[in-house]
């Protein structure tokens, strides 16, 4: 069976990644998603194993001592990480993944997953992510400027990226999202990988 296609998510927080996300996967409901581990607070809402499997630091440190995730790192305090386990069982049955992670972790995914497609979102400007940060009101005004200035920094890697998607409304970038995933399954690279081995059989038996 051929290996499922891995997405990969990710940008400033505040940019609405989870939103984005919620929005695609009723669209698609056949595009899996993978949910991460984090040791921060579950938010108003969210539920465990759903949103985040939300662990304890020692729970999540022996994640790690386990070489128990795909990639983790630690970000305003936190950590966030992608069990291994999920990811690979999906891709190896032939369903395509998205994750939704911060950065410096999808830094990481790429180290291993070089072949993954990777997907930057971006705020319509610094101005709308500071309205929709302090919009939350669940951070104090340290933590909105230390976002923003992690923001500032994590746009400047965008060159590591293989597309950028403004969400400057939600529909749009799931629209700009689809396409993306439709354009990926229709490289020739991939028809090429699978129809290869078929062309070779076929030319080997019409030389018997």
């Amino acid at each position: 069976m051929n290996k499922g296609l891995l997405f990969v998510l990710s940008g400033p927080s505040g940019v609405g990644k989870g939103t984005v996300c919620a929005a695609l996967r009723k669209r698609l409901p056949d595009l899996i998603y993978s949910v991460s581990a984090t040791t921060r607070s579950p938010r108003e809402g969210e539920q465990d194993g759903v949103n985040y499997f939300f662990k304890s630091r020692e729970q999540f440190q022996e994640m790690i001592e386990r070489d128990a995730l795909l990639e983790y790192a630690q970000y305003v305090g936190n950590y966030y990480g992608t069990p291994r386990d999920f990811v690979e069982k999906t891709l190896s049955e032939g369903k395509d993944i998205i994750l939704e992670i911060e950065v410096q972790g999808a830094l990481k995914v790429k180290e291993k997953f070089p072949e993954g497609v990777f997907i930057f979102l971006m705020p319509p400007s610094l101005n709308e992510l500071k309205t929709r940060i302090t919009g939350r009101g669940t951070e104090s005004q340290t933590v909105i400027d230390h976002r923003l200035s992690m923001a500032q920094e994590e746009i400047n890697l965008l060159y590591h990226y293989d597309y950028a998607v403004v969400n400057d409304q939600i529909e749009l970038a799931c629209d700009r999202i689809s396409a993306i995933i439709t354009a990926e399954h229709c490289k020739r690279e991939r028809f090429l990988h699978e129809l290869l081995p078929d062309i070779d059989a076929v030319a080997a038996a019409d030389n018997v």
